[in-house]
């Protein structure tokens, strides 16, 4: 029995590997007869392989395209790609995949030999990722699985918060969707006790088991809800608001501006609005100028004024950087031994 299995594994590799077998070949290969190949080849069919057998002397056996995902078998080499692969996805956040990402990557670790999962370790361990702005947050995929299945099967969480403090408060809500950002992830989910939309940074979440009862979705606070969470982040979330207009078309922009950073709206073939939020005024100044793009101050009125006062500060700055010794808000020199202002001779 275990000679037959491994003839099977061999046989279906033989068959992954090339595209058109002849029964003679494959009988070679394995060591067979071709009859001993067309009874391996119906196994493989019971198991879910979708095997096409083509008669005549030109015929032979192809792997065909199944209904559904049989077993697959790897080697050693596409194991650990798909492995990293996955593991880039989820953690990186490549659009659309990264929830799938994270269940095919916990199916495939715990189906992979320990040789195996030493190499994709060390491929983890010791590799460095170059992204814009601070290291991503680190996730259990354990808690990305488990929120991503309440979404799917529409049951509602419990879980601790800890918020941006570090106070912690127990929470009751129901999830709707997972969402990625290059350095983060949030989920969407209805408060039962706050009776409104809230998004979580998963990296605070702390499932607390059990969970339930099963809920009725309700209609999403938007349809675009990568949109929704990114004003939420970028935003919503601060004091003072501000909406410029970039001076450089949308694509451009969007290579300066991440979505944690604020959100980008059309306006024109040239230029492109900004929407962001920052603590204060004079954090929102510093906020726009790092950009190092040419803007219009579209709102509010007040931005404007601190832009003046921030450029007057600078020029008073370049003033007495330039000039012969330090200088009193005034303007009045004070280097040593020399008068200014009223009576000075």
């Amino acid at each position: 029995m275990l000679e037959t299995s491994a003839r099977l594994l061999r046989l279906l590799s033989l068959l992954q590997a090339h595209r058109d077998w002849s029964g003679a070949d494959l009988a070679d290969r394995l060591g067979v007869t071709p009859r001993t190949v067309r009874r391996d080849v119906d196994r493989l069919r019971e198991l879910g392989y979708p095997v096409n057998a083509s008669p005549g002397t030109g015929g032979g056996y192809q792997l065909g395209v199944g209904a559904e995902l049989p077993p697959l078998l790897l080697d050693d080499d596409e194991a650990v790609a798909i492995a990293v692969g996955l593991r880039t996805a989820a953690g990186q956040g490549i659009d659309g995949i990264g929830e799938t990402s994270v269940r095919a990557l916990a199916k495939l670790e715990q189906v992979l030999p320990g040789r195996l999962r030493r190499r994709v370790s060390a491929l983890n361990a010791f590799t460095v990722p170059m992204l814009r702005g601070p290291a991503p947050s680190t996730v259990d995929p354990a808690v990305l699985t488990e929120l991503a299945h309440l979404c799917r099967d529409a049951e509602r969480l419990r879980f601790e918060y800890r918020d941006h403090g570090g106070a912690t408060s127990r929470r009751t809500v129901e999830p709707h969707r997972l969402v990625c950002s290059e350095r983060r992830w949030y989920l969407v989910a209805w408060d039962v006790d706050r009776d409104d939309w809230r998004t979580f940074r998963v990296d605070r979440v702390t499932p607390t088991p059990p969970h339930g009862p099963r809920f009725a979705p309700r209609r999403p606070p938007a349809d675009d809800l990568a949109a929704y969470v990114s004003q939420g982040v970028s935003t919503r979330a601060y004091a003072s608001h501000a909406a410029v207009r970039l001076l450089v078309p949308l694509e451009e922009a969007a290579e300066r501006v991440s979505p944690s950073a604020g959100t980008l709206e059309p306006d024109g073939p040239d230029t492109c609005v900004l929407r962001t939020g920052a603590a204060n005024l004079d954090v929102m100044v510093i906020h726009v100028m790092m950009l190092g793009l040419e803007f219009e101050v579209l709102e509010p009125a007040e931005l404007t004024e601190a832009i003046r006062s921030a450029r007057d500060r600078l020029a008073r700055s370049l003033a007495r950087a330039g000039g012969s010794g330090p200088r009193t808000r005034d303007g009045a020199d004070r280097t040593p031994g020399r008068r200014s202002g009223p009576g000075a001779g």
